[in-house]
């Protein structure tokens, strides 16, 4: 080749998108029947992107959403969140929200804007942990397991988000490990893709719930090890702003809350207040740990986002090759940032994309099949990503 020239094959290109953010953070508020703005009506909502606590401190508009929400905001900032989407919705009363179905005219248009809102990477609603629990004789009814079941479901279809959850106000001890339990179980299809924290905050006498603060944590601890930061675990750290634990949890009660699937926040000698947790609402052993889930959320939404070009390529052997060698090359990039095992570079994960996987029907469907096999570093286990691009269902 002559010094100066480059050949480019026409027949392989491919094209990378820009890495996938996973620290802003959804906060999902309720704006009261008495606070609705002119012409609203019940299940429309109100958003604001934020940058800073102060930009939202400042804003008028600032009274019309639920005080727990706000409070949470600030949380998030305050220990080291940087962006955050704040989405009111309009409801009657509380009513809309204690319903065993919430999939309905107040939830199924937020979540449809949700969906449209790709680099949304955290998902939260402090108020449900206010709403009422049900004590029974065997068992605990708690009035905001659907919707928070919802939003894991939805957290699972994105495949690129997490939820965070707080434990109920009331809840406590061996009724708190059982619910939490039953909810596992219950919810063990998508349950690797929220995580729920105890005890409560307090701040002088000021009490509320965690999850405006974790968000930060994990945001914090994102954004101090770019660009892969989702490789460590929101864990053994600081929360800002707190004063000490609503509850006292003792170091000798963490594991058992850890083994339930509880993440417990407690006081550490001469550091303060930490969350000491970092598991995930799933039993799956890939997906114990909260890093593993969103290693893979962020892996998955990668790759998405680098193969969008595909499916406006013609079917062809050279697509497929092209396909293999742009994933592969991805994968290189976060083994090198240390979220893929392997002692060396693409000796512990595969890619596959060929006719085997593109037998005559798919090519006919428009479809093209791409299997990648990885190992997250947090995690003993391989495990498979699939994608159909081109289709209905990809990754």
């Amino acid at each position: 080749m002559r010094a100066g020239i480059t050949i480019q094959h026409a027949t392989e290109r491919s094209e990378e998108s820009d890495l996938v953010r996973s620290d802003i953070t959804a906060f999902l508020a309720i704006i009261p029947g008495s606070r609705w703005p002119r012409g609203a009506v019940r299940g429309d909502y109100i958003e604001f992107t934020l940058q800073s606590w102060a930009e939202f401190a400042r804003n008028p508009a600032r009274g019309m959403f639920d005080p727990v929400s706000v409070r949470a905001v600030k949380s998030f900032f305050g220990n080291g969140g940087r962006t955050a989407k704040l989405i009111g919705i309009c409801i009657t009363s509380q009513d809309d929200l204690l319903t065993d179905d919430p999939s309905n005219l107040v939830w199924d248009p937020v979540l449809d804007r949700l969906r449209g809102e790709e680099d949304i990477g955290l998902i939260t609603m402090p108020l449900l942990a206010y709403l009422p629990v049900r004590f029974g004789r065997d068992q605990v009814e708690v009035k905001a397991e659907p919707i928070m079941a919802l939003l894991l479901q939805h957290c699972h279809q994105m495949n690129n988000r997490f939820a965070i959850f707080d434990t109920p106000r009331d809840l406590h001890e061996d009724q708190l490990v059982k619910w939490v339990g039953d909810f596992r179980k219950r919810y063990s299809t998508f349950a690797s893709f929220g995580a729920i924290y105890y005890p409560w905050l307090m701040n002088g006498d000021e009490m509320f719930p965690p999850s405006g603060s974790v968000a930060g944590v994990f945001a914090r601890v994102e954004n101090k090890n770019n660009p892969f930061g989702v490789r460590w675990p929101p864990a053994n750290e600081v929360i800002e702003g707190v004063t000490h634990p609503a509850v006292e949890v003792k170091w000798k009660e963490s594991g058992a809350l850890n083994e339930a699937g509880i993440n417990p926040i407690l006081v550490q000698p001469t550091r303060g207040v930490v969350v000491w947790g970092s598991r995930t609402l799933s039993r799956d052993s890939a997906f114990l740990h909260i890093n593993s889930r969103r290693i893979m959320n962020y892996l998955t939404e990668q790759i998405r986002r680098d193969s969008e070009w595909v499916v406006f390529e013609n079917q062809r052997p050279e697509l497929w090759r092209v396909v293999e060698r742009t994933i592969r090359s991805r994968l290189d990039e976060l083994w090198a940032g240390g979220m893929l095992t392997g002692q060396k570079v693409g000796t512990e994960y595969l890619v596959q994309c060929d006719e085997e996987l593109n037998p005559p029907e798919i090519r006919d469907a428009g479809q093209i099949h791409v299997k990648v096999l990885v190992r997250p570093v947090t995690t003993a286990e391989y495990i498979v990503v699939e994608l159909r691009l081109g289709g209905p269902g990809s990754v």
